[in-house]
């Protein structure tokens, strides 16, 4: 099976980093945490990652336009504009000395005294004193202050980011996160702290909407190639077993007597024939006709059931079965052992790596000799970072069965992604060199040609990259998240947007239900200023999320482009574009 996402950011690239992690052979990918789209940028000095607490002008009177000593004699002879600087000066010396219900006093008499023509000085008055009643935490005044002082000056970065924070407070996270956006453009992405900010906002918003809609999404089966390359994943696994000869010929049986015991008590049977011919809607009504009628299958009719619970994005119907399963004491313990495997994915992809890693350790201890833990639990360790320990099962797992191209083709690239991120060339070669192995060795398996042109892409060995894409495509046409690989190659080795978008575009034609397909489309028409366009495509991939995690994470995305076209309405704002 071809790696749907990427597993690793790839670097070098002018595309935002896709963050996204890989639990291969689950149903759910993993979106591991909310990217802020236009995150490319990275601050170059400390000097503007500081908060911004201070107002605004000298904190010491001086003479002229900056303000007069306010008792002064001299001030019935200056200008409203010096009176207000004066007050604003006397204010912002309270404001050092926190002394802020002065310093409101003293902005306060600023604003009465202040031309209105004078927009940019009155617009500063506002944000003063705004920033002292942010120290008295008055969030609903901060707001109006700052309204005002954006009013009269629509790019006053202060204005935007003290109100931004304000409205967080008062949790308007949609109102917040127009704001943050606008001051992150304005400053080309280059405060940090405003960068945070985002991201935050973002991440709660996603969540927020998520736990929602997927508590009323409607369950999707994915497409034929998603559910075989999901069960290629498994070699010790009862369950995807073709039928053997005597389980067919009871299917076939003509006899009216043994024809209507079959019907009544074979639904699992039935449910494995309709795997075979990947009519796969009817799976789940055939085994919970097994298990309602407590049939001789009921244990692997619920493991069957389970696991299209979870492949269509029900895991609170899946995990009562997969419970089940895993307390039948006296069920094969194959059967046990995949349950707890399936269980302890379905625990990472919620976010729960302790649970998770219970469940495999324990499909360890009951199957010490079933290469499918091992393999799985090696992808675990790699989503933890616990690369060397992700060796040692990939290890077990090709002791235990020593054709699974599968595992060795993830223990190179688990070897190449701690050799690359430790700066080890001499490593990287000797991964790059496991690759080629693996692929003389296994010509057929699809997923070390894909995890090898991952690797090179990191290499910048582009040309090599294309070509075991091809090879991928050759051996798996109707895999759409290969096209997509191979688009985001052309970007980032051609610059060749038309082709890129091509390929993606052939990628949704192939299958019309690659959430990944639509991701990457969005995330571009994002780079290429078409927003519109770019939340359609955000939109069509959370209705296709397998779990509340990665709908969470494409809300995000789509928040942030929302959040764009507000801005760019709102202000003229916009990112620099493709």
């Amino acid at each position: 099976m071809a790696a749907s996402k990427p597993v690793e950011p790839q670097s070098g690239t002018g595309l935002p980093r896709w963050q996204l992690a890989l639990l291969v052979g689950t149903p759910i990918v993993l979106g591991v945490g909310a990217v802020y789209l236009w995150n490319r940028s990275r601050t170059k000095d400390g000097k503007r990652d500081g908060e911004r607490k201070t107002p605004e002008g000298s904190a010491s009177p001086v003479q002229g336009r900056d303000g007069a000593p306010p008792a002064s004699r001299e001030q019935e002879n200056m200008s409203p504009l010096d009176r207000a600087q004066a007050a604003k000066n006397k204010g912002n010396k309270y404001f050092k000395a926190g002394k802020y219900e002065n310093a409101i006093q003293c902005y306060t008499e600023a604003i009465g005294l202040c031309p209105t023509e004078q927009k940019t000085d009155l617009s500063t008055f506002y944000q003063n004193r705004a920033a002292a009643y942010e120290q008295q935490m008055k969030w609903t005044e901060v707001v109006h202050d700052c309204c005002q002082a954006v009013e009269m000056n629509p790019r006053y970065v202060k204005a935007l980011f003290r109100r931004a924070k304000a409205l967080e407070k008062l949790d308007n996270k949609r109102e917040c996160l127009e704001d943050v956006t606008a001051v992150c453009i304005l400053e080309a992405f280059q405060n940090q702290q405003s960068m945070l900010l985002a991201d935050k906002v973002l991440k709660q918003l996603g969540k927020e909407k998520a736990k929602d809609k997927y508590k009323n999404r409607e369950p999707m089966m994915p497409s034929p190639q998603f559910i075989k390359s999901y069960f290629s994943s498994f070699t010790d696994d009862i369950i995807s077993q073709p039928l053997q000869k005597g389980e067919k010929k009871d299917e076939d049986k003509d006899k009216e007597g043994e024809a209507a015991e079959v019907t009544e008590s074979s639904g699992y049977l039935k449910a494995k024939q309709y795997m075979e011919e990947e009519n796969y809607d009817k799976i789940i009504s055939e085994c919970t006709k097994e298990i309602d009628s407590g049939g001789r299958y009921t244990a692997e009719a619920l493991l069957l059931r389970a696991t299209f619970y979870l492949l269509i994005g029900n895991a609170t119907a899946a995990q009562p079965d997969l419970d089940r399963v895993i307390n039948m004491q006296d069920a094969n313990v194959k059967l046990r052992a995949n349950a707890l495997i399936k269980r302890g994915s379905m625990y990472m992809q919620q976010q729960q790596p302790m649970l998770s890693t219970q469940d495999f350790n324990m499909a360890a201890e009951i199957d010490t000799r079933n290469p499918d833990v091992y393999h799985h639990r090696g992808q675990l360790k790699i989503l933890l970072d616990q690369v060397d320990e992700a060796v040692g099962d990939f290890d077990e797992c090709i002791v235990l069965r020593p054709d699974s191209a599968l595992a060795q083709a993830q223990k190179c690239f688990a070897l190449y992604r701690q050799a690359y991120t430790g700066n080890n060339p001499s490593q990287v070669q000797t991964a790059m060199d496991g690759f080629e192995d693996v692929i003389r060795r296994f010509p057929k398996c699809a997923e070390g040609y894909a995890l090898y042109a991952q690797a090179l892409t990191d290499q910048q060995q582009f040309g090599k990259a294309d070509e075991m894409y091809d090879k991928c495509i050759e051996l798996e046409p109707d895999n759409a998240t290969t096209y997509v690989h191979k688009g985001l190659l052309q970007l980032q080795w051609k610059q060749d947007l038309d082709l890129g978008l091509e390929l993606i575009s052939k990628a949704i034609e192939i299958d019309n239900k690659c959430d990944f397909a639509y991701e990457t489309m969005g995330t571009i028409e994002v780079q290429r200023g078409n927003l519109d366009r770019a939340i359609d495509m955000f939109n069509k991939a959370i209705n296709l999320a397998k779990s509340e995690m990665e709908m969470a994470h494409l809300y995000s995305l789509c928040d942030a482009a929302y959040a764009q076209t507000e801005v760019a309405r709102k202000y003229g704002l916009k990112p620099p574009t493709l």
